[in-house]
């Protein structure tokens, strides 16, 4: 439904909102990294206590489209859990730069899988873009030495999520008649379900932090992602895809800077010009969704 520019520009606060929240998302889990937790265990009570805090409003919703799109369902917990989950372990134990450039090759990855399920078009200016896209990965995994050394752990972590994030943007999609808190809570759940995986394969036990540390996973849930989430959702669904794609951007901006100036890392050559020819992969996809500036 269109909406007026009122509305439009609420929107674009909103989705700047979220971005800064996303952006800055690797310092509590850090923080928290820090104090012994792991990965897993920080995932599993954070996105729990954001759970618990949307269950009034699933509750109310008439539960028969939901019983009727149970796979849909299905496939937006399995891709937006393991998405979360993975992107949160990624940024907690790797470099926040390197990770935050490969988990934003997502629209590289949401072309391709938009083209197989749904039957977009790749139009010359999306295949520049996925050109762009792909030169940016090289560059970001070291350049002339891509092949020099394998990809890490956090490597693939990070690009799996990117991925998963990709196949979740296209199933959402493909689910847009679905209860908006419904599909938040599916995505919350898969990431609960993954993150108890995780913290039993990473076999490390509870760590003996302070009271206030433990007390820190809910409110993460609680103060960053949940609003984050909503943030999110509440602007992508309100504006054209491809302002909302590129407003999208400045969550990796964030990322980038804060990073640098907060945790003292800093961007190769090969880097940098990876993270500019993933912005601009990043902008040109969205200017091949012209059609929808107008709705």
């Amino acid at each position: 439904m269109p909406y007026s520019k009122q509305q439009q520009s609420l929107a674009v606060s909103v989705l700047l909102g979220g971005s800064l929240v996303w952006g800055l998302f690797w310092w509590p889990l850090k923080q928290l990294a820090d104090q012994g937790f792991p990965s897993g265990l920080i995932q599993m009570a954070a996105n729990a206590s954001a759970a618990l805090a949307m269950l009034p409003a699933v509750w109310r919703l008439d539960k028969a489209p939901l019983r009727a799109h149970a796979g849909m369902l299905l496939l937006i917990a399995l891709f937006g859990g393991w998405a979360n989950a993975s992107f949160a372990s990624a940024l907690a134990y790797g470099s926040v730069v390197r990770v935050m450039l490969l988990f934003y090759l997502a629209p590289v990855w949401t072309i391709l899988a938009a083209r197989v399920a749904l039957g977009e078009p790749i139009t010359r200016l999306r295949l520049l873009s996925l050109t762009v896209a792909l030169t940016g990965l090289a560059m970001t995994l070291g350049g002339p030495d891509l092949f020099a050394a394998p990809l890490s752990g956090i490597d693939l972590l990070a690009l799996s999520a990117g991925v998963a994030f990709a196949l979740n943007n296209v199933t959402i999609r493909a689910g847009f008649h679905l209860p908006e808190s419904g599909r938040i809570m599916a995505v919350f759940i898969g990431c609960i379900i993954f993150s108890a995986f995780m913290f039993g394969w990473e076999g490390s036990s509870a760590p003996a932090a302070a009271p206030q540390y433990w007390l820190a996973l809910p409110i993460l849930g609680l103060i960053w992602i949940l609003p984050g989430t909503l943030a999110t959702y509440f602007g992508v669904s309100r504006l054209p895809a491809g302002k909302a794609s590129i407003l999208l951007l400045s969550e990796l901006v964030v990322a980038l800077v804060s990073a640098v100036l907060i945790n003292d890392e800093s961007l190769t050559l090969s880097e940098g010009i990876g993270a500019g020819l993933i912005l601009a992969a990043g902008m040109l996809e969205a200017l091949t969704e012209p059609q929808e500036e107008n709705t």
